[in-house]
């Protein structure tokens, strides 16, 4: 099981906080640090603002060595996707191949209001998604010297130089996450290194995983390595019931609320290790640990010493 640091910085964070938690994580051994990609918190009064998603991490590629360094998720409605192609790849370059994309459709409506961004309605906000996939693999694999052209209902692509190219080819992993049925198995499927569900009971992840595992079966993956199964979940560990419970209410979370329909993972060390691995049994071997507190550095501390010790 590979641990991640997964963190909302949207919720009250400066870029010093963001290089603070990665540059610790690195150093407790976690494979990545990846943030979310919002301009508007989600809960709070989120001050000082928002950061930029790929602006904050082509500052962290310069600033840590080993990590890994991801969105999780950006949305296709924040950029074009040739543009996005680009600064991926920079940031690829920046970080000496450590950058991998999450990529959704977008689903917060307030954000997009508050910025001038259009918001248009879900069928179309995943057909877009769709064309960006399409485009950004295909910007990556063009053979360097070729160009790279796509006509579709959304964007269209003349003679692109297709350049600059990422270090990691042919190109960085692309994550695809959520839990819709249909169409979000169907893109993991054909574009995705990795599948990703957030905040869900292990019932309603196994099941999920299980509509991939279809999906690939028909669509094929064309030589691809096998996808990459993995999961999100907010982290409330403490040495004793009493840190928990601190831990806890610091960050608004009720200790004493249900939990039976998935979402975190809450307790002691080996009580998290346990439920960790009730996820490794339903096929995941990355685990996307959101902290919340991201100023509580001895969080992170536990979690390296304490539970991953206990993990295959």
């Amino acid at each position: 099981m590979r641990l991640c640091v997964f963190t909302e910085p949207q919720l009250g964070a400066t870029y010093e906080d963001q290089l603070a938690i990665a540059q610790r994580a690195e150093q407790l051994g976690f494979e990545g640090f990846f943030r979310s990609d919002h301009y508007v918190t989600t809960l709070g009064e989120g001050m000082p603002g928002p950061t930029d998603s790929w602006v904050t991490l082509g500052a962290l590629a310069r600033e840590t060595s080993t990590i890994r360094l991801g969105t999780l998720v950006t949305s296709a409605t924040f950029r074009h996707p040739g543009p996005l192609a680009i600064a991926v790849a920079q940031v690829d370059a920046m970080s000496g191949g450590r950058v991998e994309i999450g990529l959704g459709a977008g689903w917060f409506e307030r954000e997009h209001t508050a910025y001038g961004i259009p918001f248009p309605p879900v069928g179309e906000r995943f057909d877009r998604l769709g064309e960006q996939l399409e485009i950004l693999t295909g910007l990556w694999s063009t053979p360097a010297g070729s160009t790279y052209s796509f006509e579709g209902r959304y964007y269209d692509i003349v003679d692109s130089p297709a350049l600059p190219k990422p270090v990691q080819q042919p190109g960085p992993p692309v994550i695809i996450g959520g839990k819709g049925p249909k169409r979000t198995p169907k893109l993991a499927a054909r574009y995705g290194d990795e599948f990703n569900v957030p905040f869900s009971s292990l019932a309603d992840t196994d099941a999920q995983y299980a509509r991939v595992v279809e999906a690939i079966e028909r669509e094929g993956r064309d030589g691809r390595a096998p996808i990459v199964f993995s999961f999100t979940q907010t982290i409330v560990c403490g040495r004793t019931e009493a840190e928990v419970r601190r831990r806890a209410e610091s960050v608004g979370l009720d200790p004493n609320g249900p939990r039976e329909r998935g979402g975190q993972l809450y307790g002691t060390p080996e009580r998290i290790a346990e439920q960790l691995l009730d996820f490794v049994k339903a096929g995941a071997s990355r685990a996307f640990l959101q902290v919340l507190d991201m100023r509580d550095l001895e969080h992170l501390e536990l979690i390296a010493t304490e539970v991953a010790p206990l993990l295959p």
